[in-house]
């Protein structure tokens, strides 16, 4: 399944910070971690926020390392 703006959610937001959640229940964890699945969101995400995601398979939490041009997701260390 493609991107959809609809699924994004802001759960918090504070100084700069936004903690999303992206729910997917029809698409595997594995797109949605994979690097440029939320390019459509590029205007809305900034490095250092965070990714909660629910796909069909399971869930996750994810660092978004890059939201410039393509975003790409770290894990969590």
């Amino acid at each position: 399944m493609d991107f959809a703006i609809r699924n994004l959610s802001v759960l918090a937001y504070a100084q700069g910070f936004t903690l999303w959640h992206y729910k997917a229940p029809a698409t595997p964890l594995t797109q949605l971690k994979s690097k440029g699945f939320f390019d459509n969101a590029t205007d809305m995400l900034a490095a250092g926020d965070m990714m909660m995601m629910s796909a069909r398979d399971g869930g996750c939490v994810a660092f978004v390392a890059q939201a410039t041009g393509t975003v790409a997701l770290a894990p969590l260390a």
